[in-house]
Formats: C-alpha cells, sequence, structure tokens
C-alpha cells in the first residue's frame, strides 16, 4: 500500500520504481467553454478550433473573455435545394467553407458537430442537432 500522500515517499517525493499517476481536476460541467477571440464574435456565430466546434452564446467583442456552447440542442443553417434532406439521427458535419450542416465530412475537412434530432427537409434552411463531439 503507498504511503499517505499518493504513493509519495515522505509526503512529497516519488518512491523509487513505483509508477506515479498524473490526476485530473474537475473544473466544470462542460456544456460551454471559455474563448477570447481576435475579432468581434457575433451571437450564434459557429467557431471552429481545430476538431472542436462551438457556438457563441452571445456576442463576444474581440479580445474580450465569452462563452462557446460545445453541448445543447442547437439550429444550425443548412443548405436547401435537392438532394440536401437530412433524417433524425444522422451525423452532422460543420462545413465553415459554407456556413452550413451537412451529412458530409467533406473527405476530413468539415467538423464533426453531433447528431440530428429533427429530419429536416430539402426545402428546409435549419436542422436541429444535438451538439456533442
Amino acid at each position: 500500500m503507498p504511503p499517505a500522500g499518493g504513493g509519495m515517499a515522505g509526503g512529497g517525493d516519488p518512491i523509487p520504481g513505483e509508477e506515479q499517476v498524473m490526476t485530473a481536476t474537475f473544473v466544470h460541467e462542460g456544456t460551454s467553454i471559455d474563448y477570447t477571440p481576435g475579432a468581434d464574435v457575433a451571437a450564434g456565430a459557429v467557431v471552429v478550433q481545430g476538431e472542436l466546434v462551438g457556438v457563441a452564446v452571445r456576442a463576444i467583442p474581440a479580445n474580450t473573455l465569452g462563452a462557446l456552447a460545445v453541448e445543447g440542442v442547437l439550429d444550425f443553417p443548412k443548405a436547401t435545394g435537392g438532394g440536401t434532406a437530412i433524417t433524425v439521427g444522422a451525423q452532422l458535419y460543420w462545413d465553415d467553407t459554407n456556413d452550413v450542416a451537412t451529412t458530409s465530412d467533406g473527405a476530413g475537412a468539415n467538423k464533426a458537430i453531433g447528431k440530428a434530432v429533427l429530419a429536416a427537409a430539402d426545402g428546409d434552411a435549419t436542422v436541429r442537432a444535438r451538439l456533442s463531439q
């Protein structure tokens, strides 16, 4: 059994030969994340950071701390016209070039945003999605 102090001899020094385990510290639930943009971000704007996609909860002025929703149910714009219908449960991606949700991963260029929770017809301009990555 390791000594009190989490495997540290004397409460602070590693025990030779013993694997040291790093722990995580809970910060918050994670439905939103902090975000400080370099330029103004409008409320509802979709923000892509690497593979992470978030939505600005409120307008965020440049160089000011704000929040991006990274979980929840949101309406995203989608393309309209023939062949753009989306079924419930479909995996959705954000097409940052065209600023629309789509079922295509764009050969890896589009970023996963979650699943459709309502069907969207060809003529619908939005699709409701459960944001989860």
